[in-house]
């Protein structure tokens, strides 16, 4: 499925929070939640709970504090993944407009195939900077905080506080660290308590991913884990009673389950990475292939042959034509970061290739892909 970006999407929830807090909105505000309902409340809320569903929430949620204030549902952005959509949080661009298409992303500049958010090349333990490649020339869209009229915090987990990548997309926004969850509700508490003054305080979680990604998106270790963020999301809102304030909880994506049997090698494939130029980037549910000038047809064939109703085999220009990664005006870098075929894989299948110093392990969870359990989203709403 398409992502909303009419008026139904996580590019759209940030047009609405911009508006709110006097910032040109780049795109139309979400009809699920129109600006003027955020105008008036002295402090907005942004919780971000990364990988929740909003098909798991339905299932799973029953009786939960985030299910009690669920306003409706809402898509992601494509590829549905944290690189992609938490830029569009940052920033309120599309993923066409910032150009990070998965966690893997081709850099021209650095020559290789690197993961933005640590901004590390594939396979390697050295910063970007060893090659000489600077942020800016990586990340290009501006921060969405520094266009806003209130106050802004960024309350986020210590191992990423300083990262490059949040630096960045930051901006000038004041940023605070938390170790555990009960440190979670208690800096994103105190940011709001901070001042009288009109604010915005943006609230991420990364912990639900990372088990989901490990154990799956419905183990008893997910299960657990979302029963803890749920307490705490009760508890925040118990702890800012009075304070005029809105919360909205939403993620960057949804999440499937995997099973061994459906995680599928490129080195199977018949000849097919060998006509690559450098290993796949982008994500398992959704793979962007750098091939060999002149050799994209061949390989279009080959991989539709191998895979056959396991994946959908497109050239990678065609998902721009149709809209996939949204309106605005393209990133320069846009065509090249998703190569010339884009393997969309179907069902419950994933594709990996591996490139030296990387670890062989698959995920149980995955998402990036367009299934309605990786693109649907919550939309949470509760004033306090």
């Amino acid at each position: 499925m398409l992502p909303d970006y009419a008026d139904g999407s996580l590019v759209n929830l940030m047009a609405s929070i911009a508006g709110a807090r006097g910032a040109p909105a780049r795109h139309a505000p979400l009809a699920l939640l129109p600006t003027a309902r955020l105008s008036d409340a002295r402090n907005l809320v942004l919780l971000i709970i990364d990988g929740l569903g909003d098909n798991f929430l339905k299932a799973h949620g029953a009786g939960s504090a985030l299910a009690k204030h669920r306003a409706g549902g809402i898509t992601s952005v494509f590829p549905s993944t944290t690189a992609s959509a938490i830029t569009t949080s940052y920033t309120g661009a599309t993923p066409a407009e910032h150009g990070l298409t998965g966690w893997f992303t081709w850099l021209g500049a650095a020559g290789c195939v690197a993961a933005p958010l640590p901004f590390r090349g594939r396979g390697e333990d050295r910063l970007l900077g060893a090659r000489g490649l600077a942020p800016g020339e990586v990340f290009r869209g501006a921060s969405l905080f520094d266009a806003l009229d209130a106050p802004t915090t960024v309350v986020t987990e210590r191992s990423i506080v300083d990262s490059q990548y949040n630096l960045h997309h930051c901006g000038r926004a004041k940023r605070v660290a938390y170790d555990g969850l009960e440190a979670f509700v208690a800096a994103t508490v105190a940011a709001v308590r901070a001042s009288q003054a009109r604010k915005f305080i943006y609230a991420y979680w990364p912990h639900y991913d990372g088990i989901s990604h490990r154990f799956g998106c419905t183990s008893p270790q997910a299960l657990s884990q979302f029963a803890a963020i749920d307490a705490a999301f009760g508890e925040l809102l118990q702890q800012l009673a009075g304070t005029d304030t809105t919360v909205i909880a939403t993620a960057d994506h949804g999440f499937m389950d995997s099973p061994p049997e459906q995680s599928i090698d490129l080195e199977d494939g018949p000849g097919l990475s060998a006509l690559l130029r450098f290993p796949l980037s982008g994500e398992r549910r959704i793979a962007w292939c750098q091939v060999q000038a002149g050799r994209a047809g061949e390989f279009r064939d080959r991989a539709s042959d191998w895979l056959g109703d396991r994946a959908e085999v497109r050239a990678s220009r065609e998902l721009i034509d149709e809209g996939w990664f949204g309106p605005g005006t393209p990133h320069p870098e846009l065509a090249q970061r998703i190569g010339d075929v884009a393997l969309m894989m179907r069902d419950c299948y994933t594709i990996k290739d591996w490139v030296p110093g990387e670890s062989r392990h698959l995920h149980i969870g995955n998402h990036g892909g367009a299934s309605e359990d990786e693109m649907h989203i919550p939309l949470v709403v509760a004033d306090a």
